[in-house]
């Protein structure tokens, strides 16, 4: 009599073991494979001296994450973007970072990027040689940036009073940092506060001259800030400390090899639209750091208050939000991959 009873197919237990063992070899070669990398929200701007925290997304896969860069048009812009829990970690200028924090914005600031990156240009014809030849001028700037607080400070250096209406020694027009080039060429305004590479290329193109690089002040050279949400610092340690990783090795690779970084910036960011005179030109003037320091936060805020910039109600002491706890972790145990 046939039994109708279906055996189990048995695979021989030789065969068993070699599976497993090929298994084992291809888990070994692709350790990362078996879970997604941890996505990242980056906010950033474009400029020259943003470039290698754009870069961080191209390494990102060594860090076990995965960082998606939204590009903003200025620093403010970005802190709707956090409030509403769509970023996660923003570079921007310090005083659009500050002004973030003081409005409520519960964020970290727990490195800096870049150091420099302004010159105030004015127009050829008009032969002005220094900041007291800007009386009875226009000056464009972009509001909330460290051209905008490195320029009144060196108004208020050389005594001179200034206002976004008529009536002062210096008449302030606030725009876009495009808007400031096209506004000088065509003499709409007599100088501007400039961002780099913007304030190189009107030199360049010989529609403005350096007046000055304005660091003569007690701010000194501004330093641009890395800024983490309070959710992102206090609930994913991990995630957080290795994207800290991340940027110190995109930082150190850029300061390593500047072929790199100008292929990278002029290429990927600015595809091709600055030549490399702009670029190496707006670097010697925005230098790439790591550093920060409580000190420079605070002193940025204290002038933030006396020129009323970013008009806060309440300014953010600088030892309650800046952590650098990360970054000096990702400092010492830095090693190239």
């Amino acid at each position: 009599m046939i039994s109708n009873t279906v055996r189990p197919f048995r695979i021989p237990s030789f065969l068993n073991t070699k599976a497993l063992a090929v298994a084992i070899a291809v888990a070994a070669q692709f350790p990362l494979s078996a879970h997604a990398a941890d996505l990242v929200r980056l906010g950033n701007l474009k400029f020259a001296h943003y470039g290698a925290v754009a870069y961080m997304k191209e390494i990102a896969p060594k860090y076990d994450l995965k960082i998606e860069e939204r590009v903003f048009a200025k620093g403010l812009d970005i802190v709707p973007a956090m409030i509403a829990g769509e970023i996660d970690v923003s570079a921007s200028a310090l005083e659009a970072a500050i002004t973030g924090r003081a409005t409520g914005l519960p964020v970290y600031l727990v490195g800096g990027f870049a150091k420099g990156g302004v010159q105030i240009v004015g127009r050829p014809d008009l032969n002005i040689k220094g900041i007291a030849d800007l009386k009875g001028k226009k000056v464009g700037v972009t509001r909330g940036g460290p051209q905008e607080i490195l320029l009144f400070a060196e108004l208020a250096k050389a005594k001179l009073t200034w206002s976004d209406k008529k009536g002062k020694d210096v008449q302030i027009l606030y725009m876009g940092y495009p808007d400031l080039n096209q506004a000088l060429l065509t003499k709409e305004i007599d100088a501007m506060s400039q961002s780099e590479p913007y304030s190189t290329q009107a030199i360049h193109k010989k529609y403005g001259t350096q007046i000055m690089k304005p660091y003569d002040t007690a701010l000194g050279e501004p330093v641009r800030a890395l800024v983490m949400t309070e959710k992102m610092y206090k609930e994913k340690p991990a995630v957080a400390q290795r994207f800290m990783d991340c940027f110190v090795a995109a930082t150190r690779a850029f300061l390593a090899d500047p072929k790199l970084a100008e292929k990278y910036v002029r290429e990927s960011m600015f595809k091709n639209q600055i030549t490399s005179e702009d670029y190496r030109d707006a670097i010697d003037n925005a230098i790439f750091t790591e550093d920060i320091t409580q000190s420079h936060v605070q002193l940025t805020t204290d002038y933030m208050v006396q020129f009323g910039v970013g008009r806060m109600a309440k300014p953010p002491a600088a030892k309650d939000w800046v952590k650098l706890d990360l970054l000096e972790k990702a400092k010492k145990s830095y090693a190239p991959r």
